[in-house]
């Protein structure tokens, strides 16, 4: 144990008595690590911040929309031809489906809100029944959601994100207050509880949920889609549910038994494995794209070793001539190569993580730094080390004392 810290301790000496080298090399490897980690720590991050977007719906829920989920030009094309959906749907879901517990529609627009002087733009407008509250991931935090009869007779009150209060209501209890969307007034009634960014909102605490009804008076020319909310009344009766509102919807509209639905149904493992299968590919062609700079800095360790050894020669000849045994010549070196690519891996998985958290941020997501990205960034910048820094090892190790001594 003496003899390898031994050896350890010379091959640091040499790499701090050639810093302008040792630098150079950390560089290389630095970068091809960094642009490894930043690429799967983003495309990990994004990856989380949907599922947790998606888990926000729970395992027994279910959208239907009219597109589904689309995979190609053709598919979308497709679907544009498709009929929309309709409340009618829903209501024909609801009398039909034994297995559903909820049934929501809902419905969304961007506008602007205004209270006196302050204006807020961009604000999602979300249109829904009012058991919509108990299918999304909306939680009180005070006053109260829109009711069935509300929706029923078109009143505009509406339940409102807490950033918008922070905007438009700074020291202000905003309940009962007035409020304009687009222009039209509509009553406070409730504030969500924070939630932060998400995924799918820009800021899931700007949102403004408005009944159903007075959504699509209001805003009927601003809004395209309408989509249904099911929610079974357990995970074991999410197939049988699904079924059963394929076939409610095909007989509603009148699908022909040898056509395809013309609707989609989406759940939260569908959108991921669509998620996953295309990032990977993604994840697939970027990385081995970066790893050339990471080969780039191998070879640097390699050629730069290799001039190391030719300047040393002499020392070598010195050391074999007092008693180092090849082995001992061989780890020195493989020493120095590892503790530059572990050294320049560390300090790239650093760069890497927070260029990838810098990325998703820009996309107002979360991320949480990836164990697996750390982890093949050790393994890919000891390895890079080890496979390029072997061969000067190699060829240090087998150099004869007497014509490494009569080197000049």
């Amino acid at each position: 144990m003496r003899r390898i810290w031994d050896i350890f301790r010379i091959s640091l000496n040499a790499l701090q008595v050639n810093k302008m080298r040792s630098f150079l090399t950390l560089l290389g490897v630095i970068i091809g690590v960094a642009s490894v980690i930043t690429i799967i720590s983003a495309l990990e991050g994004m990856s989380q911040s949907i599922q947790a977007e998606l888990e926000v719906l729970g395992p027994a829920t279910f959208v239907i929309n009219r597109f589904g989920l689309i995979t190609s030009h053709q598919g979308w094309l497709d679907a544009l031809k498709r009929k929309p959906i309709k409340e009618e749907h829903a209501d024909a879901i609801r009398e039909g489906c034994e297995e559903c517990a909820e049934v929501a529609t809902y419905a969304e627009t961007w506008g602007e809100v205004k209270y006196r002087h302050r204006k807020l733009r961009n604000v999602q407008i979300k249109g829904g029944t009012a058991n919509l509250i108990k299918i999304t991931d909306a939680e009180l935090d005070q006053g109260r959601f829109h009711t069935r009869e509300e929706d029923n007779t078109r009143r505009r009150v509406a339940f409102i994100g807490p950033a918008i209060v922070d905007e438009l209501f700074p020291g202000i209890d905003p309940i009962g207050k007035d409020l304009k969307i687009q222009n039209i007034r509509y009553t406070v009634i409730g504030v969500a509880k924070r939630r932060g960014s998400s995924s799918f909102d820009e800021n899931a605490d700007r949102d403004v949920y408005v009944p159903f009804s007075a959504f699509d008076k209001d805003f009927a020319r601003r809004w395209h889609e309408v989509g249904i909310f099911v929610k079974a009344k357990s995970v074991e009766l999410v197939p049988i549910a699904m079924d059963r509102t394929r076939v409610i919807l095909r007989a509603y509209r009148h699908v022909p038994y040898n056509k395809d639905d013309d609707f989609g149904i989406v759940t939260a493992d569908a959108v991921m494995a669509v998620v996953k299968d295309t990032t990977r590919y993604i994840r697939i062609g970027l990385v081995g794209i970066s790893s050339i700079a990471l080969i780039v800095g191998g070879i640097i360790i390699m050629n730069i070793m290799m001039v190391s050894v030719t300047e040393r020669t002499r020392e070598i000849g010195i050391r074999k001539s007092i008693g180092a045994r090849r082995r001992d010549i061989l780890l020195q070196f493989l020493y120095e190569a590892l503790v530059l690519s572990l050294g320049g891996g560390i300090i790239g998985i650093v760069i890497g993580v927070m260029l990838g958290d810098f990325l998703i941020g820009l996309l107002e997501m979360n991320m949480t730094p990836s164990v697996f990205a750390i982890v093949v960034g050790l393994i890919i910048s000891s390895g890079t080390g080890l496979f390029f820094g072997i061969y000067p090892a190699m060829k240090a190790a087998r150099l004869q004392p007497v014509k490494a001594l009569s080197y000049e």
